[in-house]
């Protein structure tokens, strides 16, 4: 609930900003903004049932027809519906079924569409938004892709997105790609030994990179394993200027693995989605992703925890 509350609240900040000014009180009745409803589950239902059940009766009051509608909505509420709706059916992150019901249904009309597309691009694909979910936001793509409404240069960016989104998805093996430490020595990815791998892909004078760092070495939890050798920390940076790199590298606990990525290959070779700088990969022993570009130490632990 603290992540849906911190997207709240950058919701409302954003978007309030962009409102108009109060109209004269003889045009106050004519522009009232239209909310929507959420479905209600049923009350007799236990409450996983109700979250089961919202899943996917969520938007059965909302008529995807009426484009009218989109016009007179209240943003700010349907951002906040929206991202609720998302918050219910988060707890199966690596499911995108119920997303993809819910675009297909939204795909009536070209208008109805970019109205979805836009609220997914600030909850789902937002680097700030806590709620962020490639999984989710695979179904809104292919929902744009499928669509007969756009010419073939509206098609370029949801290609791409579409295209990163699909590398190293939850519960797959993750991209495999060499690291060169301040040595010259070089490894790869796979040949890191250990229960868990945390990649952390960082850039140095990054203050929350700084704070990323930080978060990972005051926890007991994750210092105690990387100790014992059941977590490895690859540190990697991903740019091209090595000074910032050498001089901060003292910075980076020496029970780490701080590297650099020679020739960029991660950014070229498309590997790894770097539109937002800190990211955090946790990888389980066969190296497939447990956890996609969070920047949330707190996840890490929990996702950690409940695999025992």
């Amino acid at each position: 609930m603290r992540r849906l509350s911190v997207l709240l609240f950058l919701l409302l900040a954003v978007v309030s900003c962009g409102r108009r000014r109060s109209a004269p009180a003889a045009e106050t009745t004519a522009m009232q903004p239209a909310v929507f409803l959420p479905a209600i589950a049923p009350s007799h239902l236990a409450p996983e049932e109700q979250r089961e059940w919202l899943r996917w009766h969520y938007w059965d009051r909302f008529d995807f027809t009426d484009t009218l509608f989109l016009r007179r909505a209240d943003r700010v509420q349907m951002f906040e519906s929206y991202a609720r709706y998302i918050a219910l059916i988060s707890d199966r992150p690596a499911d995108g079924a119920a997303m993809d019901t819910l675009m297909r249904r939204a795909s009536t009309s070209r208008p109805m569409l970019d109205y979805f597309t836009m609220l997914a691009e600030r909850v789902l694909h937002d680097p700030n938004s806590p709620l962020r979910n490639d999984e989710f936001y695979i179904p809104v793509l292919e929902a744009q892709l499928r669509a007969p409404w756009y010419d073939e240069y509206e098609r370029i960016a949801p290609e791409y997105d579409l295209r990163m989104a699909s590398q190293n998805r939850l519960g797959r093996p993750a991209n495999d790609f060499r690291y060169t430490l301040a040595s010259g020595r070089s490894g790869t990815l796979y040949g890191l030994q250990a229960e868990y791998v945390l990649i952390f892909i960082n850039n140095p004078g990054c203050a929350m990179c700084r704070e990323i760092r930080e978060a990972i070495t005051a926890s007991p939890m994750l210092s105690e394993m990387i100790e014992r050798g059941r977590l490895k920390v690859l540190a990697i940076y991903p740019d091209e200027d090595l000074t910032e790199w050498k001089a901060y590298r003292d910075q980076i606990p020496a029970s780490w693995i701080n590297a650099y990525d020679k020739g960029c290959r991660i950014s070229s070779e498309g590997l790894y989605d770097l539109h937002a700088i800190p990211a955090l990969y946790l990888l389980d022993r066969d190296k497939r992703v447990l956890v996609k570009d969070s920047t949330d130490v707190a996840q890490i632990e929990e996702v950690i925890d409940r695999r025992g």
